[in-house]
């Protein structure tokens, strides 16, 4: 199946002085950008739909991005393997909207091995930054590895950009398990989303609508209400920078 629809469950523990911890489902696509298997008629690519994925939404600038190409270009001039099949882990637009806090591209070789994903990370302030992450020898990703990456991109104003991300990637043919650990002195905090795999159909299209109509706006919300709680909190308050001057960094 070229598409699966993950159910899934997000959780943010926030560490140091302050603490704030929050759980809340959302929904994902798996999406094989490069299939040729006929879609769900409330599902499209690059079209209006109840769902749909668009490429100017991921493989780029945020609005201006160009998908799979976009992707398959960094890996070439990274000389990193993947190329062979390359899925997109996304909230879906809903009814036209979407904000992705952060979408995955997964990268496999031609036995289905998992060899990079590049996690594309946005903020609520039009900004975007992408971590590719791969082993150090290159080889196959499993669930016991973790890769680091220097953090480089501001994501919330209640933390610094400093530190290291810890990424770990749990892919199965039954279910996905991504967890990212952010470490700084004094701080970081811990993000998870886990999920079953199963087929993208019509009717887990239109249960969704009725469950979560309102898709990432409601994300985007819960995202300002925790802002808000740490405001109160005293949290401390940084503005938010330029973006690095590299799109994508290890």
């Amino acid at each position: 199946m070229s598409m699966d629809y993950i159910q899934a469950h997000t959780f943010h523990g926030r560490k140091g002085k302050i603490e704030n911890s929050f759980r809340y489902a959302v929904d994902y696509l798996l999406f094989d950008l490069q299939s040729n298997e006929r879609f769900p008629r409330l599902f499209s690519h690059n079209h209006f739909n109840f769902f749909s994925i668009y490429d100017v939404d991921h493989g780029g600038p945020p609005k201006n991005g160009i998908g799979l190409s976009w992707v398959k270009n960094i890996l070439k001039i990274n000389d990193l393997p993947g190329q062979e099949k390359v899925l997109l882990l996304a909230q879906p637009r809903i009814l036209g909207f979407v904000f992705n806090p952060v979408s995955f591209w997964l990268c496999f070789d031609p036995k289905d091995n998992l060899r990079v994903v590049i996690a594309e990370v946005s903020n609520t302030f039009g900004q975007r930054h992408c971590y590719l992450c791969h082993r150090d020898d290159l080889g196959p990703i499993t669930g016991s590895d973790t890769i680091n990456a220097e953090k480089v991109f501001h994501v919330s104003p209640f933390q610094p950009v400093e530190g290291t991300y810890c990424f770990n990637f749990d892919i199965s043919i039954d279910q996905i398990s991504i967890t990212i650990e952010y470490k700084r002195e004094q701080g970081g905090l811990i993000a998870t989303l886990v999920g079953p795999r199963q087929p993208l159909n019509n009717r887990s299209i239109f249960f969704t609508i009725l469950r979560r109509p309102f898709g990432s706006r409601r994300v985007l919300s819960l995202i300002h209400w925790q802002a808000v709680r740490l405001w109160l909190r005293k949290a401390t308050f940084r503005s938010c920078p330029e973006s690095p001057q590299n799109d994508v960094s290890r």
